[in-house]
């Protein structure tokens, strides 16, 4: 589990879905919404959504 808040998570999903600068703009992240990532063994996301 990751807990952060804004800019800190949204340079995380840059890195961990590959986003570009543009795109991260363009990604809501509601408060107090967990966003759950499930990951391959190879760290390469296969699903997002959030609870």
């Amino acid at each position: 589990m990751v807990v952060a808040h804004g800019n800190s998570l949204r340079a995380l999903l840059m890195k961990i879905c590959h986003l570009s600068q543009s795109e991260i703009q363009e990604v809501e992240l509601p408060t107090g919404t967990p966003l759950v990532l499930e990951v391959d063994d190879r760290i390469n996301v296969v699903r997002k959504y959030y609870l």
